[in-house]
């Protein structure tokens, strides 16, 4: 019987990329002497070391082996922390990252930055500046202290977790003393039909690598154990620096509780490390063959007996393994504050309460009760929305979780184009769909690399401008309505709109005598291979990326924004809504249907005068709202449906935008608003051009939701067929009675 470890991958993955981002941001801000954010680098490397161990990652424990090492020698005070070394912990963050994302989609990754940042680590270690803490430099080829080490075999009574004892807890507190390695034994595990699943039968052979633990400190671990397992604990080697008043007089092997055969001098203390040496590498070795065992026989590589959690070569030429990437069922996941459960919970037990409550007056109902109902059905109803609010608040994660990559990012690009860009985050802690923060972070990164690549001037051009010769990019999250936006700003130099408008006519994107406002010259910038830049560099340039940024934000239901002042900078506004899961929409009646119009994208509505509507060539209708003529586009006709109002005239007119573009939906009647819950008609049917999706009414029948670019998209389609059509006719009709 094995248990089964694969369960937990997905947990640990999510674990180890939580603690690579804390180790990427706590590099960035890492300073001389910070031993706390020192502790926390290294706390969150030796998680993922374990992890990786405990799951048969060698790769990845090998690799971190080699980064702990060195974060442990900057914690104690052997080794100072300078620029070069926090970019090869950068690097290897990168690499650890590389990884586990191979790992997550059961995928193989190049070797080579491993391989390349291994050598750099090693180096470091190698030959690296090494002080005593003293800050005597210790000599390259000095032999390495080892300190001490110390075996515990720790053999606990089956009942041991039945009085609330951990064995985990209890390794977690012997790993305070040093790096520990922990070999499982297995061999008295019954037969799974024989299992008491309160029961332990497992026991543990440990090995304590520590400068200074003593007996007593190890026996003070197990202090609340001692009468329910068997202790054991010997040392193997004591490596430690003697006294310096001592070490010629006293024999140091002669410490108490410490080697228990008399005869041993500390001569002889080599051999017995040797021999742990050994020991664990035999471990080691067979376990790793049985793992290669079960691989080959499709079984759980954790079915040894003996299964050791650390690896303890280090080697990072070896690509992923592929067994038991993903977990059963990985279907992502979300932590949740326990506030927001408590609040569901609560939730629920109003909902019961209001239940019985209509439960016991359904029991005997007269029309005397009737008040009573009532007010239990408005109770009822609050208590709906209010869980509904609840549950769609466990799917909002801190918008942190996109932010948190712009610090690496203006770190490298800096860099990289050798400008001082300082980074300004506000409202990190805004709450964004987990949905909607998946999809935005490649927009938002595109825009912070234009940002810096074409924003920020370089320091001599902003002297130049009586500007600091450092560049600002700020990055700012916030609620406005219904709607969180995501405001990317820099104070570079702005966006030449002249230059923007000369490239539109040399694409041909606009025509010479076009009379366009600022705001839709800026919009140029999203058309396809649309790009100013005098030249390509590897971090934009190219014109592509401003089109999908702006396509992936419309596939969200959200829209971008431009504003820029020449030589005050640029700023881009991404409105996103809140959750793709439920829309606020307006209910609109054409015939017997019913449709949805996203309220997001309704600048509002009106009942059409005849005086304002002129028919222009052909079928187009246009209707005078204000400074604006808008093109009329009757719903109707566009789905082929019968309908009460046929004409344009005295009609009801919803007038929405999409791209910057208003127009007017025609249609029969407006009913009411609320919010629906969006179904996908591609996973339930397959895709409708201008619907977005569907949802079900209150009284169980079906409503379209209406998507607005794709409507517009399709009458514009739709327009020019009939006008080519109506130039083939009169061509015809031309040609005929020239003939």
């Amino acid at each position: 019987m094995s248990l089964d470890l694969s369960q937990f991958i997905p947990t640990f993955l999510e674990e180890s990329f939580e603690g690579l981002e804390l180790m990427e941001s706590s590099l960035l801000n890492l300073e001389h002497g910070d031993d706390e954010t020192i502790n926390s680098i290294f706390r969150a490397a030796h998680s993922i070391k374990g992890g990786a161990g405990t799951f048969g990652f060698g790769h990845v424990t090998d690799f971190t082996h080699l980064v702990e090492t060195l974060l442990d020698e900057m914690r104690d005070g052997r080794r100072e922390i300078n620029n070069e070394e926090v970019e090869v912990l950068l690097a290897s963050v990168d690499c650890i990252r590389l990884m586990i994302e191979a790992i997550q989609n059961d995928d193989d990754y190049d070797p080579s930055s491993i391989e390349e940042t291994s050598e750099r680590l090693s180096f470091l270690l190698a030959n690296g500046e090494d002080t005593d803490g003293s800050g005597n430099n210790v000599a390259a080829d000095e032999p390495m202290l080892l300190g001490k080490i110390w075996q515990i075999t720790f053999i606990p009574e089956h009942h041991l977790v039945q009085t609330g004892n951990d064995p985990l807890l209890l390794f977690n507190a012997l790993e305070d003393l040093g790096e520990l390695i922990v070999l499982a034994k297995t061999e008295q595990l019954p037969s799974i039909t024989e299992i008491d699943v309160e029961e332990l039968y497992i026991h543990w052979q440990l090995t304590l690598m520590s400068d200074n633990a003593s007996e007593a400190d190890i026996r003070e671990v197990f202090e609340w154990v001692e009468d329910e397992c068997e202790l054991d604990i010997n040392l193997l080697s004591d490596d430690t620096p003697a006294p310096p008043s001592s070490v010629d007089e006293q024999p140091v092997n002669k410490a108490p509780n410490t080697i228990t055969d008399d005869s041993e001098t500390i001569e002889e203390l080599p051999s017995h490390l040797n021999e742990a040496d050994v020991a664990l590498e035999q471990a080691a070795s067979k376990a790793l063959a049985e793992q290669e065992i079960a691989a080959e026989n499709n079984a759980p590589a954790q079915s040894s007996s003996s299964q050791p959690t650390q690896a303890t070569k280090p080697a990072a030429k070896t690509p992923a393994p592929k067994t038991q990437a993903k977990g059963k069922g990985d279907t992502g996941s979300i932590r949740v504050g326990v506030d927001k459960v408590d609040s569901l919970i609560n939730l629920v037990g109003e909902l019961v309460i209001t239940q019985s409550m209509l439960s016991e007056l359904g029991n005997d109902f007269d029309l005397s009760k009737v008040e009573k109902l009532t007010a239990g059905l408005e109770q009822l109803l609050q208590n709906t929305k209010e869980l509904q609010e609840s549950v769609m608040r466990i799917r909002m994660l801190p918008i942190s979780f996109a932010f948190n990559r712009f610090p690496r990012l203006i770190h490298d690009l800096a860099k990289k184009t050798g400008k001082d860009i300082e980074l300004i985050i506000n409202g990190e802690n805004t709450e964004l769909d987990k949905t909607v923060m998946e999809q935005i972070g490649d927009p938002l990164v595109h825009l912070v690399r234009n940002a810096v690549d074409h924003g920020i001037e370089p320091a001599e051009k902003r002297l130049a401008a009586g500007k600091s010769a450092q560049g600002t990019i700020w990055l700012d999250a916030y609620h406005q309505g219904g709607s969180i936006v995501i405001e990317i700003k820099d104070d570079g130099g702005g966006i030449n709109r002249e230059a923007v408008f000369n490239k539109a006519l040399e694409k041909g994107l606009i025509d010479v005598n076009a009379s366009l406002t600022d705001q839709q010259v800026f919009d140029l910038i999203f058309e396809p291979g649309f790009s100013t830049a005098q030249a390509v560099s590897d971090i934009s340039g190219r014109g592509v990326g401003m089109d999908v940024v702006k396509k992936n934000i419309q596939a969200l239901g959200g829209r971008i924004q431009v504003d820029s002042v020449p030589g005050e900078g640029s700023t881009f506004k991404v409105y996103l809504p809140l959750t793709l899961a439920i829309l606020d929409g307006q209910l609109v009646k054409v015939g017997d249907e019913v449709f949805v119009v996203p309220l997001i994208t309704i600048v509002e509505s009106l009942q059409a005068k005849a005086d304002l509507i002129n028919r222009v060539s052909g079928d187009m209708v246009l209707y005078r709202l204000r400074e604006d003529n808008v093109p009329v586009i009757p719903i109707f006709e566009l789905f082929n449906l019968p309908a009460e109002h046929q004409t344009v005239d005295n009609a009801l007119m919803v007038v929405v935008e999409a791209d910057g573009q208003k127009v007017g939906l025609m249609v029969d009647d407006l009913l009411a608003q609320q919010q629906v819950v969006i179904k996908s008609l591609k996973d339930n049917y397959q895709d409708v051009a201008g619907i977005s999706g569907a949802t079900i009414l209150g009284d169980g029948s079906v409503a379209m939701i209406l998507d607005i670019p794709g409507i517009i998209s399709m009458a514009q389609k739709i327009a020019a067929e009939k006008q080519a059509e109506r130039i083939a006719n009169y061509s015809k009709a031309l040609e005929g009675a020239v003939n």
